[in-house]
């Protein structure tokens, strides 16, 4: 092949095209292009724009690696939505908890039968079957209750303690003998039990042992039937309390159930704003008939409040 002359070597210059073909005795390594000076642009061609150097067949089969490629950066995986350790896989996720309800004011599963009844709002009727069915301590289970009796309007509430076997057979408090000299007790101020006493245990059921036998009651048989009391005084419209025994004393002064009557006798105290004097059973004036004069100076002093109202 002919060698490329000045003339046509000038026109390739202008066009940017190197020498296509080399001398065949000439080693590859050794021919560099010569492009004239005059034939440089400028300014910098862009290299997108310069069309490369077409090489011989055997540089094309092995191509000159510089470096590895760099592996193009992996998408940025989104955050997974956190499971709770609780939630079964198969539930939708949520992004907000469930709301926690607060405590409810009123507890709709309580059992009727197991609420606190409103005794305070309670007429004759009804409290005399809230009486029937109190089961607020251990005493009751089992036990008979014995109700108040007297004028539904009374001048007087009498309050026993609890009731003897005697009270429970007949029905009413202070029955037997107790009773007959409590009424006769009665008549020598001028006041009738039928007429004018409305009488009642504190503690309905009648307290027993392991046993079967009588026993004191405990504060707490006290405490579930004093408001049994405290609306009997409110219905009867009594002006004056009479507490007869020991329990009954105390267990409406709120005093320990074990403190003598010696300390709360010969004074008027009050229940509530109804004037109240404590005395001795007449249970106990028949075992001891020398303190019958304390009883009698006892119901004076509550026959002079009951004048005086």
């Amino acid at each position: 092949m002919k060698n490329v002359s000045g003339r046509d070597a000038l026109f390739l210059a202008e066009m940017g095209i190197g020498p296509l073909w080399q001398l065949r005795d000439v080693p590859a390594a050794d021919v560099v292009a010569e492009v004239p000076a005059e034939a440089q642009p400028d300014a910098a061609v862009p290299e997108a724009a310069v069309e490369p150097a077409r090489v011989a067949p055997q540089a094309r089969e092995v191509p000159e690696v510089s470096a590895a490629p760099e592996a193009p950066e992996a998408p940025e995986a989104p955050a997974a939505t956190p499971v709770r350790a609780h939630t079964p896989l198969s539930a939708p996720p949520y992004r907000n908890p469930p709301p926690v309800p607060s405590e409810a004011a009123w507890d709709d599963q309580v059992p009727l039968e197991d609420a606190a009844p409103d005794i305070a709002g309670m007429d004759w009727a009804t409290l005399r079957t809230a009486i029937a069915n109190c089961r607020q301590c251990g005493g009751c289970e089992g036990r008979k209750p014995v109700y108040g009796s007297g004028p539904r309007q009374a001048r007087w509430l009498v309050a026993a303690g609890t009731p003897s076997v005697l009270d429970e057979q007949s029905g009413q408090p202070l029955s037997g003998e107790p009773g007959k000299l409590f009424e006769n007790m009665l008549h020598a101020v001028k006041l009738s039990r039928e007429r004018d006493v409305y009488v009642t245990p504190l503690v309905k059921c009648r307290p027993l042992n392991a046993k079967g036998g009588e026993r004191a009651p405990t504060a707490d048989e006290v405490a579930a039937c004093r408001p049994f009391l405290e609306r009997e005084l409110a219905l009867c419209g009594a002006s004056t309390v009479l507490t007869v025994g020991q329990v009954a004393a105390n267990g409406l002064l709120g005093r320990p159930l074990q403190e003598p009557l010696a300390g709360l006798r010969g004074q008027t105290h009050r229940l509530g704003q109804t004037p109240l004097v404590a005395t001795l059973h007449p249970g106990e004036l028949l075992r001891r008939g020398a303190d019958k004069a304390l009883a009698w100076a006892d119901l004076c002093r509550a026959r002079a409040l009951d004048a005086g109202a």
